[in-house]
This record gives C-alpha cells, sequence and structure tokens, in this order.
C-alpha cells in the first residue's frame, strides 16, 4: 500500500489515498504511527471521495481513534490532492471532514504546493457544542480547572473538536506538559475529552503555544489548536484580529475578527513517499 509522509509545522502524518480502497483505519493508524515499529506520526490521513466537496478526508490518531477536525491535515491533504493532480493546481478546493466542509486555498512555487489557507468555519462557545460538564449557554472563560491540587484557568471552545486554552504568566516550556496533558484531556469536565493548549503572550500579535492532543499526545503543532488559541486570545482581548502562533515545530498564522469564521494559515510539505509491507487489515466484504 503506498503512502505518503507529510508534515505542517512539524504535525507529521501518513497520507493513504483511499478512493478505491478500504482498510480497518482504526488498527492501522495504530502499527503505521509507531515511531519504532512503523512509519511514524500523529495520525494517518485518509483521502476519500465525497460528494460535497473536492474530497474528503479522514484522521485516525495513533491510538486508533478517530477525529473529525485536523487542521495541519487538512493543509496536508491540500497539497497532496493538488499536486497529485487530484483537483486543479492553483485553484481552490474543498475538503470534507467529520466536521463539516472546509474551503483551502493554496500557494504554489515552483510547481508545487508549499503553504495553504484554511477556512476553519466558526468557533463554537456553546458547553454543549464544546462539550465540557456545564449547564447553561454561558461561554467558558477563564474557568478554573482544578488538575491534581493546581489549577488553570481555561478558555472553552469548539473547532470541529474539544480545547481548553490557558494563558499562563509562566514560561509554557517549565510546564511538565507529559503530565498534566493527559490528566486534562481525560478530565471530567470534558466527557469527550479534550486538546489542552497552554499560552504565553508576547504582545499583542504574537502567542507562543504547547499543545497536548486528545488522542495523540504532545505534537509540535496543532492547527485546530492554534485555531483555539487564536479565538481565546482574541474573545479575551488580548490580541488583534490577526495573530502570529510560535508553536515548537513552526509558526501559524490565525485571524479571527470576532464572529464569523477563523482562518489558518502555514506551510505544508511532502517528507517522503513509500510503501507500507506490514498488514494493511484490508476488509472483506
Amino acid at each position: 500500500m503506498r503512502f505518503a509522509k507529510m508534515h505542517g509545522a512539524g504535525n507529521d502524518f501518513i497520507v493513504i489515498d483511499a478512493r478505491s480502497t478500504q482498510r480497518q483505519w482504526d488498527r492501522l493508524a495504530i502499527e503505521m504511527c509507531d515511531r519504532h515499529f512503523g512509519v511514524g506520526g500523529d495520525g494517518i490521513l485518509v483521502v476519500e471521495p465525497s460528494r460535497r466537496a473536492s474530497v474528503r478526508m479522514r484522521m485516525f490518531n495513533p491510538d486508533g481513534s478517530e477525529s473529525d477536525m485536523c487542521a495541519n491535515g487538512l493543509r496536508c491533504i491540500a497539497k497532496y490532492v493538488v499536486d497529485e493532480g487530484l483537483s486543479p493546481a492553483g485553484g481552490e478546493l474543498t475538503i470534507e471532514t467529520g466536521a463539516g466542509v472546509n474551503p483551502v486555498s493554496v500557494r504554489i512555487e515552483n510547481g508545487t504546493v508549499v503553504s495553504a489557507r484554511v477556512g476553519m468555519g466558526q468557533p463554537r462557545f456553546d458547553p454543549s457544542d464544546i462539550p465540557v460538564a456545564r449547564n447553561g449557554a454561558d461561554r467558558v472563560v477563564d474557568y478554573d480547572l482544578d488538575v491534581d491540587g493546581e489549577s488553570f484557568a481555561v478558555t472553552c471552545l469548539s473547532m470541529g473538536n474539544p480545547h481548553a486554552v490557558a494563558f499562563i504568566d509562566g514560561a509554557i516550556d517549565d510546564i511538565p506538559l507529559e503530565v498534566i496533558g493527559p490528566k486534562v484531556e481525560h478530565h471530567p469536565f470534558f466527557p469527550e475529552r479534550v486538546n489542552f493548549e497552554i499560552v504565553n503572550v508576547r504582545d499583542r500579535g504574537h502567542l507562543d503555544m504547547r499543545v497536548w492532543e486528545r488522542g495523540a499526545g504532545i505534537t509540535l503543532a496543532c492547527g485546530s489548536g492554534a485555531s483555539a488559541v487564536g479565538v481565546a486570545a482574541r474573545l479575551k482581548g488580548l490580541t488583534d484580529d490577526e495573530v502570529s502562533i510560535t508553536l515548537p515545530g513552526g509558526e501559524l498564522r490565525v485571524g479571527w475578527p470576532g464572529e464569523g469564521e477563523v482562518w489558518l494559515e502555514g506551510p505544508a510539505k511532502l517528507v517522503f513517499t513509500g510503501e507500507w509491507a506490514g498488514d494493511t487489515h484490508q476488509l472483506k466484504g
């Protein structure tokens, strides 16, 4: 089975063209994403046909769980389908996900896509939409989340998947995210688990963030997480309508004027292509 290894700001994926095949993607993701015995990656991205968009993207985490949204993955899929001639080069395309249909525009240099801008849809703040274990329609802003006696003021929202954003005074690199992250992900306040972002504000145009991703752990970047961070910062009056966000894997840019759709812009790169020789778990039927 052929695959492409790609990344967006260090958030790395295994991309598989599944327009004419089906596999047990959950099991395959566990095997292929293993960084010692597999290809290694933060997830697999499956390209399927769509009746609503140019293509459909499904994303499976290293633990086998499926995520409705992956913004860095959207940029990688856009590069893949344009570079492979599956969509007209230089044009706009749309990609269907579990969270809806996202418009994507690509930037091409020397005949290949180097970056993409993704329409992320509107952020959702209703507690039942995120979801969080809180009644009522009030926005969850600076909620004191107790994590084993340590408190984090989290602002919660959905960008097609759930996010809890904490702006902190201390350096984000000093937070033991490998310890705190899984406790926040599985906290009872988040019935469907959550992505957890910790953020430092450099100035009104620049943020630094790290992320613990639901089903994946610490990653070098998270596009939907960066989008959530940009929205939360704008909501709290910490930034202007556009902001650059620096993550361990690179820089992403987010725009949100306080209402309407969020946009996200960042790189998309091909690392290598290969052929998976392991058990491909082809479905029978």
